[in-house]
């Protein structure tokens, strides 16, 4: 079984052995699961925060492994446990699947603090749960486009990587509301998997077929990026005031500056910088008391184009 995962981590996952310096028995060996750095302006801020933090200068020695797949996940998760990590964390690119890994780490003597992301498991199998509220960043979302006050709402809408936490509770709230108001439609719903390209090409088809809409909801700002480069494509106006309105997630500095231009009109935060929390979450547990907080919630909020100001684009851009 060793020699069976070590060959699938190989072929199918990039597994980044990240050693911030020499093993040492006195440190904190944690094993960290990640979504690829490269998936957006987020995820790379959220991986630059976590490296900085587990390294030998702050008594870690860390292996990083990164897929936007659940079972290559699970195997470098498996693989942690086989190692004798004293830590894993977790951020998931599903949400189901991952109970008998949970429990494979209780088992061994392996504590488990998800960050970024949900999973659909008993919380007794995992330590903490350092996460956005990913239902909450829809909710408001969808409350803003709300107040906008069209007579009609014909929307894009292009959705992360299918079954992630994201993607579930940033489509969800707009689901209901579509489902509950006949003033709003879905012109076209489909995942661009986090990706600027594939939106790009979505929303040129919607295009190219002749359909109106007036909104486009991307629940990344990589993927509202996409959507607007195929808009300016065919000279449709966007931005406040104009005929589309474009919605993103994450908070990355430069969609804030296309906000701050009124060139988008909303983007939901979603705050990658989880590690210090983390962090303290393994100095309580080293100590031997239990942590605080089960779940601890990130601080975040929405910005619309009308209202932001250079400072929160400082302050709040990623």
């Amino acid at each position: 079984m060793k020699k069976f995962l070590a060959v699938l981590l190989a072929a199918l996952m990039t597994l980044s052995l990240v050693a911030c310096g020499k093993s040492d028995n006195g440190l904190i060996k944690v094993g960290i699961i990640n979504n690829d750095p490269n998936e957006s302006g987020y995820r790379t801020a959220n991986d630059r925060d976590l490296q900085a933090m587990f390294c030998e200068a702050n008594g870690y020695e860390a292996s990083f492994a990164y897929s936007l797949k659940n079972d290559e996940q699970i195997a470098a998760a498996q693989k942690f446990i086989q190692d004798g990590v004293d830590y894993l964390l977790l951020s998931a690119a599903d949400t189901s699947g991952w109970d008998s890994v949970l429990q494979d780490a209780k088992k061994n003597g392996v504590e488990v603090i998800l960050f970024d992301r949900t999973i659909d498991a008993d919380p007794s199998l995992y330590a903490a749960s350092i996460v956005s509220d990913m239902d909450k960043e829809g909710a408001t979302a969808v409350e803003w486009l709300k107040g906008q006050g069209l007579a009609e709402y014909n929307i894009v809408h292009l959705q992360g990587v299918m079954g992630s936490a994201a993607q579930k509770g940033r489509s969800g709230a707009l689901d209901a509301q579509v489902a509950a108001d006949g003033a709003w439609n879905i012109v076209n719903q489909q995942t661009a998997e986090w990706s600027a390209e594939k939106a790009q090409e979505i929303v040129q088809s919607v295009i190219d077929s002749g359909a109106a809409f007036n909104v486009i909801y991307a629940e990344n700002d990589d993927m509202a990026k996409g959507a607007v480069a195929a808009l300016d494509k065919a000279n449709i106006a966007h931005g406040v005031g104009k005929d589309v309105i474009v919605m993103g997630f994450d908070c990355n500095k430069w969609a804030l500056e296309e906000l701050l231009a009124q060139n988008w009109n909303y983007d939901g935060q979603c705050n990658p910088f989880q590690a210090s929390y983390i962090d303290d979450v393994i100095k309580t547990i080293e100590s031997g008391k239990a942590p605080a907080q089960k779940t601890i919630i990130m601080d975040e909020k929405g910005f619309d184009a009308s209202t932001i100001t250079a400072d929160d684009v400082n302050n709040y851009g990623i």
